[in-house]
């Protein structure tokens, strides 16, 4: 309990949306607010604590990506679906595929790990995602939270396979093979000569250089969102709408550790 209570005064994750049926998505990309209830105003200002302290808007993640995150997070946390709470990792398919759209946080320290590359689907989109599917075969990249579960080798090497979270928007990730693996066609050069790295199946590809490193920090067990602002999935994901307690607040209520944790966030120090 204790280490629960330490590692939920740092945790953050990040919230990802998702079309139904690999349909286009609509231009009103507006999301409903999910600051609802008297849990609120605690929460934006832990999240804002944290958002500053890892200077993620410096690092192109908005902070209401931010928040989506954590509250998928906290919900995943509460119910207790997730067995490794020590680092979140965030997909924001709203950026380009030329920008650095992976963020693995560490939420024990309150620090970046990685900020990389990464693939989305071939049919999802060039430069820019912007259709989604949970189907199978159709070469679109799934939305949503998931769960890191075991490695294997496979064709690409050392590779990670996922859970979807979320029925009828990612549940079919293991059975479509989505993983996590490492990609020649996703890396900082191909960034700066201007290619797109849209070229998987529908993986979350990484680059080489350090695909072993990231998977060996978030396997078997850890939180991963896929983010992109669509109102369908906002309107339809049962984690974005449920009510529930942040185990992060009810931890800062409990006593010195909590205490303590949330006086570093707020202070910026470790």
């Amino acid at each position: 309990m204790k280490k629960l209570s330490l590692v939920c005064a740092f945790c953050i994750c990040v919230f990802s949306s998702f079309t139904p049926k690999g349909y286009i998505l609509p231009d009103d990309k507006k999301l409903p607010s999910m600051l609802a209830g008297s849990e609120s105003t605690a929460a934006q200002s832990w999240v804002d604590s944290l958002y500053g302290k890892l200077h993620l808007d410096s690092l192109g993640l908005e902070r209401k990506v931010f928040f989506y995150a954590c509250k998928g997070y906290e919900y995943l946390l509460s119910t207790g679906q997730i067995a490794k709470p020590e680092t979140l990792t965030i997909c924001d398919y709203s950026q380009s595929s030329k920008s650095r759209r992976l963020y693995v946080i560490d939420m024990q320290n309150g620090q970046m790990l990685f900020n990389t590359f990464v693939s989305h689907g071939k049919n999802s989109g060039k430069e820019f995602a912007n259709t989604f599917s949970n189907l199978t075969n159709s070469h679109k990249s799934s939305l949503g939270f998931m769960i890191t579960a075991e490695t294997y080798l496979g064709k690409a090497g050392y590779s990670m396979r996922l859970d979807g979270m979320e029925k009828g928007i990612n549940s079919n990730v293991r059975k479509r093979d989505i993983v996590m693996h490492g990609s020649w066609y996703v890396n900082e050069t191909r960034a700066d000569e201007g290619q797109n790295m849209g070229r998987s199946y529908g993986c979350p590809a990484v680059p080489y250089a350090e695909h072993s490193d990231i998977i060996d920090k978030i396997k078997e067990g850890s939180c991963f969102f896929a983010y992109y602002p669509d109102a369908w999935y906002a309107n339809n994901s049962q984690i974005l709408k449920a009510k529930f307690t942040w185990p992060a607040l009810a931890a800062m209520q409990q006593g010195p550790v909590a205490a303590t944790t949330s006086a570093s966030f707020t202070n910026g120090t470790n």
